[in-house]
């Protein structure tokens, strides 16, 4: 006996009923499934005649299962907690991410758009906090019955999320996936504990910004791929007039963080950290140097806001700045700022690039891994990268989408992303990063303004999280 239509469905917890009808409107078939159900109440289901019956018409058999409908909610408010909400098929087409506002969500739109470009049908489903309360929601949100099966992770996180994501290695070999053509970077950022938990769809190293105008005014040769730190600094000091400074730089670790990477160093290798390594602290020093000895930068406060560089910067307060390809559009669209872009400056002149891009996951109790995964493919194809790098600026985690950032920029700060994406490092990070990056940000007043020294802090951040 065939059904050829399924004219509704029931689920409740692990209680599911699904019925239709023949082109005769006779009833065909009712599916329950009820594996954690007592026998007794499962009977009590025929009892209201949801059973193949070719002589009931459809009015009496939706009267039916109207009632059997009334006893499943029963069921499902006495019976057994914990069960997954929603079928499984629909889990996998459904995704946890950050949603700050409309900028995020036309992001993750982007992606859905560009797969439908091709399939007309994809849809996915998407929820989630802001990006700030991402991280501390996110572990009870996927510990849910009905939770989304793919969620997106940083890089920077993978470590602090590895309990949530599966490992996805045996997907992508079983589906012949081609890694080559992903960030190496990236893959790297997204590896722990030698399984990968993510496939990466964004590869942003951090840039040096710089204002075009208040280097032509003060007469100064515009930076590029080889920028020494001892020309950053001469450049920074040329520029600081009145209450324009040279740079401007946030409270958060990040930024210190590029220019330790932009030496060749790391601040975590391994899953270990490397605080009080030699090129960690020099480094670091070195940028607390910028507002303790040099005075090119005002000393950022524990309480300012993480976008105060790009406030200055904007306004034409500060001359430089560092931070992602994420910013590049709205920099660019600013009213009277010419903005060009250089590498993040080094102490050789040959810097390495910081990439810490993001990906989709699998939550580790997701039911269908497969669906979940083969939505997460076709999300990440060069194709749908490049959709999403024209629509919204992603630098893609994929080199043959490149070309979709590309498109209409300036060559040279095309060049400058390019090199800074493919010779890079990825900003790794341990389990409690995020006790490293509040403390950091309390104690950072006490390095700019010379009170204690980059080795006091990173020594005493080190033994802190230890």
């Amino acid at each position: 006996m065939t059904v050829t239509c399924i004219d509704a469905s029931f689920r409740d917890g692990d209680l599911s009923l699904e019925f239709g009808f023949n082109r005769d409107n006779r009833f065909r078939l009712v599916f329950v499934s009820s594996l954690l159900i007592p026998l007794p109440l499962t009977e009590s289901l025929f009892l209201f005649g949801l059973v193949e019956d070719d002589s009931v018409n459809k009015g009496v058999m939706m009267k039916r299962i109207g009632s059997a409908i009334g006893v499943a909610g029963l069921i499902g408010a006495v019976g057994p907690s914990g069960g997954e909400r929603g079928s499984s098929s629909n889990s996998a087409n459904a995704m946890y991410t950050w949603i700050s506002n409309e900028s995020d969500r036309a992001q993750w739109q982007a992606f859905v758009d560009g797969v439908k470009e091709s399939d007309p049908e994809f849809n996915l489903e998407m929820e989630g906090p802001s990006f700030q309360d991402y991280w501390t929601k996110v572990k009870t949100r996927m510990s849910a019955s009905d939770a989304p099966c793919i969620l997106t992770t940083q890089a920077a996180r993978a470590q602090e999320l590895k309990e949530l994501l599966a490992p996805l290695d045996e997907l992508v070999a079983s589906n012949n996936v081609d890694m080559s053509a992903y960030n190496e970077a990236m893959l790297k950022g997204l590896t722990v504990d030698g399984k990968l938990r993510a496939i990466p769809y964004d590869a942003a190293p951090l840039i040096l910004y710089y204002n075009k105008d208040l280097f032509d005014q003060a007469g100064l040769e515009h930076p590029g791929k080889n920028y020494t730190w001892d020309q950053f600094v001469a450049d920074a000091k040329a520029l600081t007039n009145g209450d324009v400074y040279g740079v401007s730089i946030p409270p958060i670790f990040q930024t210190p963080a590029s220019i330790v990477y932009a030496n060749g160093g790391a601040v975590v290798e391994n899953g270990e950290l490397k605080l009080t390594e030699q090129t960690t602290v020099d480094s670091i020093q070195d940028v607390f140097d910028l507002a303790a000895k040099h005075k090119v930068m005002k000393a950022p406060l524990a309480a300012d806001a993480e976008d105060i560089q790009l406030q200055t910067f904007r306004a034409g307060k500060a001359a430089m700045i560092i931070d992602g390809p994420w910013v590049y559009d709205s920099l660019v669209s600013t009213e009277g700022l010419s903005v060009g872009m250089a590498v993040v400056p080094s102490r050789s002149g040959e810097s390495i690039g910081m990439v810490q891009g993001s990906g989709f996951g699998i939550s580790e109790k997701c039911a269908d891994k497969e669906t979940a995964f083969q939505n997460i493919m076709k999300m990440t194809t060069p194709d749908v990268m490049r959709y999403v790098a024209r629509s919204h600026g992603n630098v893609p985690a994929i080199d043959a989408a490149f070309d979709g950032w590309a498109e209409g920029k300036d060559p040279n700060d095309v060049e400058i992303v390019k090199y800074m994406t493919e010779n890079a490092k990825t900003y790794e990070t341990t389990e409690n990063w995020q006790q490293l990056e509040v403390e950091f940000t309390q104690n950072v007043s006490n390095g700019y303004t010379g009170e204690k020294s980059a080795q006091e802090i990173l020594t005493s951040l080190e033994n802190s999280i230890k």
